[in-house]
């Protein structure tokens, strides 16, 4: 059942979050699609411009819809992640999005707000929802890279205005989190009293927490293990955080660098295991089930399990 995020967020708000996991490849697709389906989960696939660059739009649009097929329970919406506006204009005319973000944070204020009614005044044409960003995060996330220096969080005074010259549906914020697998080096961990400032100038509007990986200690202990070089002082979102967040009206918690981690982690582990191994079907068969286990823990943290009922069945 394909939706946009505004029809996810206005049954979730304040009561559960729905996952924004970033896919690249057939195995992510598939354990993420088998994980929803076993567990009733509603999900928000998402691709950004650079794996669309790798595995050409039209491929990765076809493998999510044949997933879809595949597992026909599943609730799902298809967003565009940290789009411009060439990647969104092209989504717009070719379709297959129900959802995408313009990401226009690191302008002035009046050149984001711009830039983002524009994409949002074409896109609401068409019925799909948009993300905006207020705030810049740190870190690095596929081509995108941030210096800390030049990161800052949401000024929660410029948030009302914001939304409402934009039109936006959802707000992506910057309260501490970071892309890339190196984050709170420093220790701060999620500004909640920022959060809850926003929420209480903007109730119920869905607000999005990008960076919202945990990097997990034992993940990084076994790559390491197993011949890696990443490096062990970073720490994600923790799970009292991601708990906190959402009753603020965090909607939509963005995944990706802890997939990378357990991609990282499966392959390394196998071909240490197994030198004499050469088929990719092989590691590949344990990422798929690893994969669905990871997102199974990530939806009973986010609250979502077996949330679908709500939007197949509305009166139940």
């Amino acid at each position: 059942m394909l939706l946009t995020t505004k029809q996810l967020f206005d049954k979730c708000y304040g009561r559960y979050a729905i996952p924004a996991v970033n896919v690249f490849f057939m195995e992510e697709i598939h354990g993420l699609f088998a994980a929803a389906q076993e567990t009733n989960t509603p999900i928000i696939v998402q691709t950004t411009p650079f794996a669309r660059d790798y595995a050409h739009p039209d491929m990765l649009l076809s493998m999510i819809q044949s997933a879809a097929r595949i597992y026909p329970n599943v609730v799902y919406a298809i967003h565009m992640d940290h789009g411009y506006e060439a990647h969104i204009y092209d989504a717009l005319e070719k379709g297959g999005y129900t959802s995408v973000m313009i990401d226009a944070s690191h302008d002035s204020f009046e050149q984001n707000v711009l830039r983002t009614k524009q994409v949002v005044d074409k896109a609401h044409e068409k019925g799909i929802s948009v993300e905006a960003e207020l705030g810049v995060l740190a870190g690095v996330e596929d081509d995108l890279t941030v210096e800390a220096a030049h990161s800052f969080y949401t000024n929660p005074q410029e948030v009302e205005d914001f939304v409402r010259a934009t039109h936006c549906d959802s707000l992506a914020i910057a309260v501490g989190t970071s892309h890339g697998a190196y984050k709170f080096s420093g220790g701060q961990g999620l500004q909640l009293h920022i959060l809850q400032e926003i929420q209480s100038r903007l109730p119920g509007f869905p607000l999005v927490l990008h960076g919202g990986s945990n990097v997990s200690s034992e993940v990084v202990e076994r790559i390491n293990r197993a011949g890696g070089k990443i490096k062990t002082d970073a720490k994600g979102v923790q799970e009292d955080e991601i708990q906190k967040a959402i009753p603020l009206g965090i909607c939509k918690i963005n995944i990706a660098t802890d997939t990378r981690l357990l991609w990282t982690m499966v392959n390394r582990e196998f071909f240490r295991d197994k030198p004499d191994e050469f088929a990719p079907t092989s590691p590949g068969k344990i990422f798929m089930e690893e994969y669905k286990q990871f997102m199974i823990q990530k939806f009973n943290l986010f609250g979502c399990t077996g949330k679908s009922i709500e939007f197949r069945n509305p009166g139940a």
